[in-house]
């Protein structure tokens, strides 16, 4: 059973909820590794030094700044640091309703699950249900741990609702810093394999119970085996695969690849099937042939 981590109040009109904060995701469960003195074995300490003194500084002796110019800072005390943070209401205030599929998901961040408080579970449905059917999820602001949030309720596909937490404009970068090549045109045949493509791999529902972390449970395996005195095989990288030029090409394999088939399979696939029409030259061109072999045989006779 989730434990709760914090309380809350969704407000949005003159509707109020109460609601409880649960953690949506876990810590991350990668693989870390300490760094050690070589010699011995022994774990490493991590000291601060002064670029200036060159000598080592205790926490007694640090404070925080700010650097408003190149290698000049602003100083702050305890005290001035926590009186700016901002004050935790714990109310989710909804500022508006927006649809769910035009905000870009690279705009979420850290996600929470919400469920009712006693005495909020009427308001706490309907207003999943009402977002649920209207397509749309509320956008909100919320201050917490000295900072505020810009969050994004919205129904989950199990019946509750999420909190998701959102970057702020200025923290997501614009899609126009990449730089892109002038507009190429993509051709009707390269289209329509590249959609069959999509296609024969395509799902309705996402299962994430699918896939594993495959990279982490191989040195999670080799990390055993080293614990027990064996060595680890050590594997040169593997080349990269050659680069398929011709788009066409590499559509047509990929298909002949997603169906246990051969590229030339995938290629007669993707073509029209012959007509009848199609198929009368062959046959002329066998009548021809069938013809001019006739003399022969009955020459062969005499």
């Amino acid at each position: 059973m989730a434990r709760a981590i914090a309380g809350g109040t969704i407000s949005f009109g003159l509707v109020s909820i109460p609601v409880k904060l649960y953690s949506a995701t876990q810590a991350s469960s990668g693989v870390s590794f300490n760094m050690l003195h070589a010699k011995c074995k022994s774990r490493l300490k991590q000291q601060y030094v002064c670029t200036h003194d060159n000598e080592i500084v205790g926490r007694d002796q640090m404070t925080k700044g700010y650097e408003f110019a190149k290698d000049q800072y602003v100083t702050f005390t305890t005290e001035e640091l926590k009186s700016l943070e901002e004050k935790a209401t714990q109310t989710i205030d909804i500022a508006e309703f927006v649809p769910l599929d035009r905000i870009d998901p690279v705009y979420f961040d850290k996600a929470y699950y919400l469920g009712p408080e006693k005495g909020g579970e009427k308001a706490y449905r309907l207003l999943c249900e009402a977002m649920r059917e209207t397509g749309r999820a509320g956008l909100a602001r919320y201050a917490a741990r000295g900072k505020q949030y810009l969050v994004l309720l919205r129904p989950s596909i199990d019946g509750g609702m999420v909190m998701q937490q959102l970057l702020y404009a200025d923290e997501v970068r614009p899609f126009s810093d990449v730089p892109m090549p002038d507009e190429t045109e993509v051709k009707e045949p390269e289209l329509r394999l590249a959609k069959q493509l999509i296609d024969q791999i395509a799902v309705e529902t996402f299962e994430p119970t699918k896939y594993h972390d495959d990279v982490r449970d191989r040195i999670l395996a080799d990390i055993e085996r080293k614990r027990e005195g064996q060595e680890i095989a050590v594997t040169a990288p593997e080349p990269e695969p050659a680069r398929i030029i011709d788009l066409m090409e590499a559509l047509k394999a990929s298909l002949g690849k997603s169906k246990g088939a051969s590229p030339a399979t995938a290629e007669s696939s993707s073509t029209a099937p012959e007509t009848g029409a199609d198929r009368k030259p062959a046959r002329r061109s066998e009548d021809k042939a069938e013809a001019k072999a006739e003399p022969k045989k009955k020459a062969a006779k005499r």
